[in-house]
């Protein structure tokens, strides 16, 4: 079994609004051999609580256009780790930090990656790049 057609776009969406957010390491996974309730996972990094949630707003805003509504959200207040649930797949948007620890890249890695958009893909490593290289956001500490 493979994700449909629609969840491969929805997670084309919500990559290209979290890079639109600057997210980092955009990624997607058809998980739809592994688990019945979705068909695809994207997982996405913010650098801070604040950028974490301004992702989600972007990606619910944009797959709400699409025609998709959330089922379930989970983790906004904390804000380290939200989850979005819109049936057709999930948008996992971490802090960098839960990111790091959790990994969930090792838990699905045996599950296909989907293609994203290299808006979405380069977005996101000019974002992990800047990071890893010590260039500063703007923001004050």
């Amino acid at each position: 079994m493979t994700a449909t057609a629609r969840a491969l776009e929805l997670a084309e969406i919500a990559a290209l609004a979290a890079a639109d957010k600057l997210a980092q390491d955009i990624v997607a996974y058809d998980v739809s051999d592994q688990l019945a309730i979705t068909d695809a996972f994207v997982l996405c990094s913010g650098a801070n609580d604040r950028q974490v949630r301004s992702i989600i707003e972007e990606v619910e805003l944009k797959l709400k256009q699409a025609g998709a509504s959330v089922v379930r959200r989970e983790g906004e207040r904390e804000g380290r780790w939200v989850l979005l649930d819109f049936m057709d797949i999930v948008v996992h948007v971490q802090n960098a930090d839960e990111r790091t620890f959790y990994s969930l890249e090792r838990i699905w890695k045996d599950c296909p990656r989907i293609a994203l958009p290299e808006a979405a893909i380069a977005g996101s490593a000019a974002t992990s790049g800047a990071a890893a290289s010590g260039a500063t956001t703007g923001e004050s500490s």
